[in-house]
């Protein structure tokens, strides 16, 4: 299934990070960890360089605990660290500030020599819908950055001070011009970093019943009491949809309903805690 969605504010976004980058101590960078391998955009790469990175595993209450702790090991190296959490839950300061502080610790190391206090700033990224924005607010304990739960909200530079010596940059969430792998753009889709206007719902959710066939194959039997083994991806949807009862005048199946009722399922957690990529 083929997706593109690189609207114009995306790209005067990379532009405004290409300026701002040399000025930035470190990057936190947060991936949803539902898809860590897709939320991993190939341009902030370039832009990145050597500088230090916080990878942010945001949204674990919505993935696989085992998965995302293996994530977590993966992101971690000796130039940066893997934080895995909510960006809404309380104490991110403290974790994100000791972090930052070791990482940078030769910065901060080389201003006390001198009798000075390092100011250490910061540039928040990850593709829309990612939870950057939810962070700064978090961070800062005051909705100062805007924040919207669909993609593509944040729409400008807004620096925002967290502490007197740490200050961070957040930037709209942005994707690239095209998806290398298929599966990138079906995995952003899936967790809502692309708007639900972009693609057909209903391949999506055929994708969706395929990848969960290979990777938690009870969770459709046991969420819709339907038999799923030996059976296409498009079976199972017309037997969902049976079991649902959406059904159209006729006895025509409702694929539409049954598609956005299956991807809503599973955005929600409601066929359980679901990591869609494996290292």
């Amino acid at each position: 299934m083929k997706i593109n969605w690189f609207p114009g504010h995306m790209t005067k976004a990379l532009r405004t990070m290409e300026k701002e980058i040399k000025t930035i101590d470190f990057v936190i960078y947060v991936l949803d960890a539902r898809a860590p391998k897709s939320s991993v955009n190939p341009k902030f790469q370039e832009l990145i360089g050597g500088k230090p990175i916080i990878y942010v595993l945001n949204k674990i209450d919505l993935a696989d605990d085992k998965v995302t702790d293996e994530f977590r090991k993966f992101f971690t190296n000796k130039n940066s660290t893997c934080l895995a959490l909510n960006c809404t839950q309380s104490g991110i300061i403290s974790k994100i500030d000791s972090a930052a502080k070791t990482l940078c610790a030769g910065k901060i190391e080389k201003y006390r020599a001198k009798g000075l206090t390092a100011i250490l700033r910061c540039m928040v990224l990850g593709v829309p819908n990612s939870g950057k924005s939810t962070l700064v607010n978090n961070l800062c304990g005051v909705g100062r950055a805007v924040t919207g739960n669909k993609p593509g909200v944040t729409k400008g530079k807004q620096w925002v001070r967290v502490t007197p010596t740490f200050e961070v940059l957040d930037t709209p969430g942005t994707l690239w011009p095209s998806f290398s792998e298929e599966w990138q753009g079906e995995n952003l889709a899936l967790v809502g970093s692309i708007r639900d206007e972009v693609f057909d719902v209903g391949e999506l959710a055929l994708v969706l019943i395929e990848k969960l066939q290979k990777l938690y194959p009870n969770a459709l039997s046991l969420r819709y009491n339907v038999d799923t083994q030996d059976k296409t991806a498009l079976e199972i949807y017309e037997d969902i949809a049976a079991a649902k009862k959406f059904m159209l005048r006729g006895g025509e199946v409702d694929y539409e309903r049954t598609a956005k009722t299956i991807v809503d399922d599973f955005r929600k957690t409601r066929l359980g805690k679901i990591t869609l990529e494996r290292i």
